[in-house]
Order: structure tokens, then sequence, then C-alpha cells
């Protein structure tokens, strides 16, 4: 059975609460899951220590009986200290895209246009 340590959404349309659950992975987002394990609320400023609640102790024993943790709970995890950060790698993700840089490439031949017409006309 995949365990994962995810969030589960709760509270009203445009106002929302999350639990952090551990679930079988197959397990619908809202739907059945195995403990509880701490609350984020999203609306609370990020300094307020009300924002993100989590047992670790709990944490910590699913971690050990092999639960992964999703993306956004493996970054909560890194910033309460418990889980160290990996490496992010993406090379693509600076690039400009295609129509980005065909108008770069354009923009450089008028400027490159525009020199050669002064240095003609000097």
């Amino acid at each position: 059975m995949a365990m994962k340590i995810r969030l589960a959404r709760g509270g009203s349309k445009k106002r929302p609460f999350y639990r952090i659950v551990a679930a079988d992975s197959r397990m619908p987002r809202d739907g059945r899951f195995i403990e509880k394990l701490g609350t984020y609320n999203p609306l609370l400023p990020k300094d307020s220590e009300e924002r993100v609640k989590m047992d670790m102790e709990k944490i910590q024993a699913w971690l050990d009986k092999g639960a992964q943790p999703t993306e956004r709970v493996a970054r909560m995890l890194e910033a309460a200290g418990v889980r160290e950060k990996p490496a992010r790698n993406n090379p693509n993700k600076g690039t400009p895209g295609k129509k980005a840089q065909d108008r770069a490439e354009e923009k450089a031949a008028k400027a490159a246009e525009a020199a050669e017409a002064t240095a003609d006309a000097e």
C-alpha cells in the first residue's frame, strides 16, 4: 500500500483550509485518510505560527514507515527543518519561449539595420 502525506482540502468556497493527512495514494484528495497529522491555513500571514501546525512525532513515524510527502508537504517539512532540501534542477525554466526568442531576434536585426544606416550616413 503506497502511503502519502498530503493535504486534504476543507473550508468553504474561496476560503481554503487544509488538513495534513497520511492517506493511501489511491484514495481521493478529500476522501478517506488514516491519520490527521496537522493543519495548514493559507489565509493567515506567512509569519504566523498558526499558519502551519504539524505533529512532528507522527510525521516522523510515517516517514520512517515509508510514506512519501507530496511536493507541497515536502516544502513545509523543509521549512520546519525536518527534511533536507533536495537539489531542484530545471535548466529550461529561465529560457524564454519560442515566440519571445523570435521577437528578440527581430529586435536585434532591426537594431543592426539601424546601426548600419547611421554608420552609412556618417
